[in-house]
């Protein structure tokens, strides 16, 4: 018998992450200009590496508490509370994740058993679903529309709750739209939750610090909601620390012990040398942050003009650091027009499906690049749709 045959059928049946596909294909392709992966392109500041540096030799390389360092807890406590107004004890209710993703991972298996429903708002980041599949759980994707700025609005949660749904997924800012929920927004949402209480509220933050317009506004923070809600957070696209792997998770006290245990067996704790880079990080590199997001800035405020101006409507993001234009008007599919992007151009970006259903239609495009990037790439996309115009008259 072959050993395929005795794998697992949920884990046989995930679907491969529609981004990987792309890249693995522009990988063997030489000259590729990608837009595609959702990494800064900045240095991480070098006062953290040097605190890195400096702690591997000093020898400071043994396990740590697997919640993490009580040092880095205590600065993710101090952030949180003086970034987000949201008061955590580092003791019992911060805990130190090997990035973001395992933070999301260890939410959804702490609260979820068989049968149990997830809403989850698409599209949205790739990995929710899967996650949720393989804790036996049922996804519910609730689509969300560009007419509503790509925000979840009340009555599509009412609509999708029934008495199954165990646990809320609120992606925002969002990966890939870009779009945010403002403190009125989650308001709304936050009345709708206080008619079902038993209803968990898993928050990815971890674009938090990539907010344009105003300052990122949690779920936690609302009355009432801080108390059914796991905050999760992380270091890789603030401070560009995506290799270190280094996230956190904030909640109540309960929900964290049960999360350290599935922590303590599956991983034991996050890198040690990574967990002294984040104490510098957090207290003292916020100033990197914020010159970091006055590029992005830039950035963003460039690519939207540029896909404008070829003829694609482009959503303004308010948050992250993508965009998601709309490609109906080529008469392509999101993974057509991708593939041929690709192949006929060199310019690696995402299907809009690859984040959910309600993405077709649609590419993501990530700006964390630089301008001369950014320019080279939009000037083959505008060529490519020129090329497809001419085509259609031809024919």
């Amino acid at each position: 018998m072959g050993i395929e045959k005795l794998i697992a059928k949920r884990t046989a049946e995930l679907k491969p992450s529609g981004i990987r596909r792309f890249f693995d294909i522009a990988n063997e392709m030489e000259g590729v200009v990608s837009l595609g992966v959702g990494e800064p392109d900045f240095k991480t500041p070098y006062a953290i590496r040097r605190a890195a540096i400096d702690n591997l030799q000093r020898g400071n390389t043994r396990y740590t508490a697997n919640s993490g360092l009580i040092e880095l807890r205590r600065s993710i406590a101090r952030y949180m509370e003086n970034r987000f107004n949201l008061s955590y004890h580092p003791e019992d209710e911060v805990f130190v994740t090997v990035g973001g993703s395992e933070g999301i991972d260890l939410c959804v298996r702490a609260f979820i058993e068989p049968g149990d429903e997830v809403l989850i708002p698409e599209p949205s980041y790739v990995a929710y679903a899967p996650i949720v599949q393989l804790t036996m759980g049922v996804p519910v994707p609730i689509a969300l529309k560009e007419e509503d700025s790509f925000r979840l609005t009340p009555e599509e949660l009412e609509e999708a709750i029934t008495p199954r749904t165990k646990l809320l997924v609120l992606p925002f800012p969002n990966n890939p739209t870009g779009s945010i929920m403002r403190r009125e927004h989650l308001e709304a949402i936050a009345q709708v939750l206080r008619r079902h209480p038993d209803i968990v509220i898993l928050s990815d933050e971890i674009y938090a610090e990539l907010t344009y317009n105003g300052r990122h506004v949690s779920i936690a923070e609302i009355d009432g909601m801080k108390d059914r809600t796991v905050v999760v957070g992380g270091f890789s696209k603030a401070f560009s620390m995506t290799g270190w792997r280094l996230g956190f998770l904030c909640g109540p006290a309960p929900a964290i012990k049960q999360m350290l245990k599935i922590h303590q067996y599956a991983l034991m704790c996050s890198p040690t040398t990574s967990q002294w880079a984040g104490v510098e990080a957090m207290d003292h590199c916020l100033d990197t942050v914020e010159s970091m997001r006055e590029e992005y800035n830039l950035r963003r405020r460039f690519i939207v003009d540029a896909f404008n101006n070829m003829g694609l409507h482009t959503f303004e993001p308010e948050g992250a650091f993508y965009v998601f234009p709309c490609i109906k008007s080529t008469g392509l599919t999101s993974e057509e027009f991708c593939e041929r992007l690709l192949y006929e151009k060199k310019i690696a970006v995402v299907p809009g499906d690859a984040f959910g259903d309600s993405g077709e239609g649609y590419i993501r495009v990530s700006y964390c690049y630089s301008v001369n990037h950014l320019t080279q790439a939009a000037k083959g996309i505008a060529e490519f749709l020129q090329d497809l115009k001419a085509g259609k008259r031809e024919g």
